[in-house]
């Protein structure tokens, strides 16, 4: 049953993008749309049937929840395996605004909790596990990598192209761009958010959406691809990495690490690259 209604879904967003072109989401593929006689667009997500805002970025979480979703129905057409679930995505809970839950479960009534952006941050537990608050992501840093081009660019030209990509393409605020950085074929950015104000894009959103971006599942709307240029010429990103930092850094109780060498892994994987993650933005401060 599970199945069938993931693959009724599908067929409802092909279906909406073949008979309704004028009425769609131009930032969420993952979708419905409907249009009222008076000739009013509605858009609800699948997964949550949350009315969407399509002038802006949907929310992480909804976002994930959507595409869990989808990939319920992909399974029926799908070579076994296909679906590993290792890229960090899961089925999260979401609150009536849309964040993340601090607290996490799967099927299997194992808890954790996460900061604003859905990562991690402590050891897995059972639904006895509590998470008293959700700590906000503020600061993220993100490496790319783009194709060997022939031509060169400068910092400058490479920074005030980004800073208008994620202005014009993501909804973010430039004053939430702290920094960016080229030694080609490497750009860093770094985003910094102690405070997001109200209708402001949050800057794990925006971090979601260019992932998805490079990794050619882009979450707009068909045929909207990701293209960067730099002063006429493309440039072609093809990697990328993102480390998040929270206001607060992971915590973990004794009774917890003690209980077996699994939990203990986890918790010093955690910690190491939270520590890795600070030295990499503390040594780009001291480079500036």
């Amino acid at each position: 049953m599970e199945s069938q209604l993931g693959v009724l879904l599908i067929l409802a967003l092909v279906a909406a993008s073949w008979g309704q072109e004028s009425c769609s989401c131009t930032t969420n593929k993952w979708a419905l749309c409907t249009q009222d006689e008076d000739g009013t667009c509605t858009c609800t997500l699948v997964g949550s049937h949350r009315r969407v805002d399509c002038s802006t970025l949907t929310s992480k979480c909804l976002l994930m929840k959507a595409e869990m979703t989808l990939r319920k129905g992909e399974r029926l057409h799908s070579a076994p395996g296909r679906l590993v679930g290792n890229d960090g995505i899961y089925n999260p809970d979401c609150e009536e605004s849309g964040i993340f839950k601090a607290r996490q479960c799967n099927q299997s009534d194992t808890c954790w909790c996460v900061n604003s952006a859905g990562v991690i941050r402590s050891e897995q537990g059972d639904q006895s596990l509590t998470c008293s608050e959700l700590i906000r992501t503020s600061r993220i840093y993100m490496q790319l990598k783009h194709r060997r081009i022939p031509c060169t660019f400068e910092d400058h030209e490479v920074a005030s192209a980004l800073v208008q990509l994620f202005q014009n393409r993501y909804k973010l605020h430039p004053k939430y761009i702290a920094g960016v950085k080229y030694d080609a074929p490497f750009i860093q950015i770094r985003l910094n958010q102690n405070e997001k104000s109200d209708g402001d894009v949050d800057i794990a959103d925006a971090a979601y959406y260019i992932k998805k971006d490079i990794e050619n599942n882009s979450i707009f709307h068909a045929n909207n691809k990701l293209n960067v240029s730099v002063n006429g010429k493309a440039l072609d990103i093809e990697n990328i990495l993102i480390y998040y930092i929270d206001e607060k850094p992971p915590q973990f109780s004794v009774r917890h690490m003690i209980c077996g060498v699994t939990v203990v892994v986890t918790v010093v994987t955690l910690t190491v690259i939270f520590v890795v993650t600070v030295l990499v933005v503390l040594l780009w401060q001291m480079r500036r």
